[in-house]
């Protein structure tokens, strides 16, 4: 008997683990960044919603691990890995990133978007994790959902429609 797919909201801020055939979605990315991870052999996957690049600008009390590209991340992979992920088979796909407003400074510090999907590239390259596709960047949001079964991450934009990465 086949078992039924739940699908599993990942909220701003937040991140989830789930195996196939369970779906992963999150709403909502504009600056932030969804960056999914994969185990190919044993169909454990996980999504994490990134809002921002480095929890070095942290200022709140308990640190909020999937806030940070750079906690948000190594805290997916140990989940996955408690789970029967191999850290060895992980492939990574990401969307979001857009830089929503626009400013006439120019500044760094304002470029969050942009900074989001670097700082995850960052952290992937660290773990050796393969970035198989990426839907970043521009000026628009995105809702995404994760095939645990697949691996398929599909990105729906108002603006630029749908697609498979």
């Amino acid at each position: 008997m086949m078992k039924s797919s739940n699908l599993i909201k990942v909220g701003m801020a937040d991140l989830q683990v789930a195996a196939q055939p369970d779906v992963l979605k999150s709403a909502g990315l504009g600056s932030c960044v969804g960056v999914t991870l994969f185990d190919p052999e044993s169909r454990v996957g996980g999504m994490a919603h990134i809002m921002l690049p480095s929890s070095d600008i942290a200022r709140e009390g308990q640190l909020n691990l999937a806030k940070y590209a750079d906690t948000a991340i190594p805290e997916l992979i140990r989940l996955m890995v408690s789970r029967g992920a191999s850290v060895k088979r992980l492939e990574s796909k990401m969307a979001g990133g857009s830089q929503m407003f626009a400013f006439s400074t120019g500044s760094d510090s304002m470029r969050i978007g942009p900074r989001n999907a670097e700082s995850c590239k960052t952290m992937l390259s660290k773990y050796a994790i393969p970035l198989m596709a990426e839907d970043t960047g521009g000026n628009h949001g995105r809702t995404i959902e994760f095939d645990c079964s697949t691996g398929v991450l599909s990105v729906r934009s108002v603006q630029k429609g749908s697609k498979e990465l």
